[in-house]
């Protein structure tokens, strides 16, 4: 059908024809498709239901959890529904819900830090009896962030503690989960028209992770007004200024 394979994400075929454009995304029995011309996105159902069984479902609505509302002023993806069921699944639906996911200040340890600053063993919060829960926890957040840049980055402080949390890393994840609560409508806004500048952001809180004195790392990447990738990291190296 003419369509090429990305190099960079094996799932997305694209097809060009003079200065149209077809993107296809496949997830398992799943189609995708947007275009730059309707016609074409026509011609491409038709060819596809001569070579396979398949059923046109319209518009995109919902799809791998990620809900998607189109109007004039753009697209509007959030996962309402999947954030509202994990605050339901932690008994958190008659709870109060905070206004931001991390306290101010707040500093996350890891118990074998706490042991060498507080030698004589006082103050140390106990390691989580249920690791398990805390681990399918910090993973349903961790999928909930493809459409929540505003918990990423506690979030992957949180799944630096999946080998061995303490009671009070359960604590910070309930804290984002009603943090959540009051906040589920939020997500992912694509604009309709505007420029196709793209435009990158970089900053690095220099050395404050009070566990290895590296720096973290993070970055936002926006195509027009589209927030379209972000990523926070932890430096493996170790720099110091004198």
């Amino acid at each position: 059908m003419g369509f090429k394979h990305s190099h960079y994400d094996y799932s997305v075929f694209t097809q060009q024809k003079g200065s149209d454009l077809v993107v296809i995304l496949v997830y398992v029995d799943d189609l995708l498709v947007t275009r730059t011309n309707l016609k074409l996105i026509e011609q491409m159902r038709k060819d596809l239901q001569v070579r396979f069984k398949m059923k046109d479902l319209g518009d995109l609505k919902y799809f791998l959890g990620i809900e998607f509302s189109r109007s004039e002023k753009g697209i509007q993806m959030c996962q309402r529904k999947y954030a509202l069921e994990l605050v339901s699944e932690l008994g958190l639906s008659g709870g109060k819900p905070v206004t931001t996911p991390l306290k101010f200040n707040h500093k996350l340890t890891s118990m074998e830090f706490d042991k060498i600053v507080n030698k004589n063993g006082s103050d140390i919060d106990s390691e989580l009896e249920d690791k398990g829960r805390y681990q399918r926890i910090v993973g349903r957040l961790l999928y909930l962030t493809m459409t929540r840049p505003d918990i990423a980055f506690m979030v992957q402080v949180l799944s630096q503690f999946m080998h061995a949390p303490k009671q009070s890393r359960m604590s910070d994840a309930v804290r984002i989960i009603k943090y959540i609560k009051g906040t589920s409508d939020l997500g992912l806004f694509m604009p309709a028209g505007g420029n196709m500048k793209l435009t990158a952001y970089y900053d690095s809180d220099w050395g404050a992770c009070v566990k290895t004195r590296r720096s973290v790392t993070g970055y936002v990447i926006k195509f027009g007004e589209a927030l379209i990738s972000w990523i926070k990291e932890a430096r493996n190296s170790l720099h110091k200024l004198s």
